[in-house]
């Protein structure tokens, strides 16, 4: 590759971008740095600290300055608006549990990162995720990162064989301490800032003010109901609830009970024990998977970004879309959340999980799953 080859790389003015892009800087790419505001915080004097807030686009241009690279901001925030706030207030309200980050990734920074490189004339995009583009048979695959506690593959699953020719992740084979101590031994700008543990538009963590904020007056309460149907309760809404929730349901029981399922149309949240958290399988939509996925797919599957994986079979449905079977029931599998599929490291794709079905509504005792 030639060593002046052109890369624009994502800025958010943390931690892990900043020693991606002196990374590339030291491999003598000819390196652009780009920052995309895509939200403001209230002016409360909080400390937000968030890859969105305006003072990280500050950072991002301290980085920059520092190690010698040209830095651009771009305003996102009417795209960010529509692709991500919007959707997310709406699945809450429907009574799913929305996976923005990866909204954000398929409809705005990485699908606005492309076009940019080319206005800048760059032929490659950098981001400061931790994961891998490796190629096997002339072909570019996504795979985890080396750091399988900070790996991000799950968030970028949906990224195509062209795309992934382009990307560029200079933190893949890294681990997080590994990078923090260079950030620190570089002097970079915000060497020492702390981790993100709260979605960037949500400092609070505050999920139910948020929506409740920009509900239009969508927010209705409604029954909480028994596995049997007997109403124990009353909600105030059903964005105040998730799958497997064990605290703040309002009622009060003699031993642990769990949010079982949300019905967001009817208003109702059903609770139930422990059993009633898991389930066989899971109906999916919307979903994309690499060029060389054929059906039926034996993979492991991760629920939700922090699930460890657990082993299925996908196929394609009758009723459209994809269903994922376990073969072990799997917990607390949510609607709105989006199922990936792995092969050990490798990404093969995934799908937004529309429908969770539990043991008892396929008729079938604990502990046996579809064949």
């Amino acid at each position: 590759m030639n060593e002046r080859t052109r890369v624009v790389i994502a800025m958010s003015g943390g931690v892990d971008s900043s020693v991606a892009a002196a990374r590339l800087v030291d491999q003598g790419f000819d390196v652009i740095g780009v920052t995309l505001h895509l939200w403001d915080y209230p002016d409360d004097g909080a400390d937000h600290g968030r890859c969105c807030a305006p003072e990280d686009q500050h950072d991002a241009r301290r980085v920059a300055d520092t190690i010698g690279i040209p830095h651009f901001t771009f305003d996102r925030r009417e795209l960010f608006q529509e692709h991500v706030i919007a959707p997310f207030v709406d699945a809450y309200l429907e009574g799913e549990t929305p996976s923005p980050c990866i909204a954000c990734n398929r409809s705005v920074k990485l699908r606005e990162l492309f076009p940019l490189a080319d206005r800048l004339g760059a032929r490659l995009v950098a981001t400061g995720h931790y994961a891998r583009v490796v190629e096997e048979q002339g072909r570019a695959r996504l795979y985890r990162g080396k750091d399988h506690q900070k790996d991000q593959s799950y968030f970028l699953h949906m990224l195509r064989e062209d795309e992934l020719r382009r990307l560029v992740f200079p933190l893949g084979e890294s681990t997080k301490s590994e990078v923090r101590s260079e950030a620190v031994a570089r002097a970079l700008p915000g060497a020492t800032k702390g981790e993100s543990q709260e979605l960037c538009f949500v400092s609070s963590g505050n999920y139910a003010s948020f929506v409740e904020e920009r509900a239009d007056g969508r927010v209705r309460p409604g029954p909480i109901l028994a596995a049997d149907g007997r109403e124990l309760g009353t909600h105030a809404g059903v964005h105040t609830f998730t799958v497997g929730q064990r605290k703040g349901l309002g009622v009060a029981f003699g031993k642990p009970m769990f949010v079982a399922s949300i019905d967001g149309a009817a208003g109702t949240v059903q609770i139930g024990d422990e059993a009633d958290l898991y389930a066989a399988s899971a109906r999916l939509t919307d979903a994309v998977w690499s060029d060389d996925v054929t059906f039926p797919l034996e993979a492991t599957v991760r629920v939700r970004s922090r699930h460890e994986g657990a082993k299925a079979v996908i196929e394609r449905s009758t009723e459209g879309g994809f269903v994922a079977r376990f073969v072990e029931p799997v917990r607390a599998v949510s609607p709105g959340q989006v199922a990936v599929a792995y092969a050990g490291e490798r990404v093969f794709g995934g799908g937004t999980i529309v429908r969770a079905l539990r043991q008892s509504e396929l008729g079938l005792p604990s502990g046996e799953v579809l064949s």
